[in-house]
């Protein structure tokens, strides 16, 4: 019995399988953030290139966005 208790002690397998999740999530919240980040910027690229092409668009806007 005071075998098992030792072995339970010594046992790291929990403790890796937790910092492997620590890592992943953390991995995953960086790729959340850089993909909302260019998201944002793909989006006002694509809203400046329609803006440009249009031609119901007055020479401000085109102006403002930069053509």
């Amino acid at each position: 019995m005071t075998n098992l208790i030792k072995r339970f002690a010594n046992e790291e397998d929990g403790a890796t399988a937790i910092e492997y999740g620590l890592i992943a999530a953390l991995i995953a919240v960086a790729i959340i953030a850089s993909v909302t980040a260019i998201g944002k910027n793909l989006s006002e690229q694509f809203s400046n290139i329609d803006v440009c092409t249009s031609n119901t668009s007055t020479d401000a806007e085109k102006t403002a966005a930069g053509c």
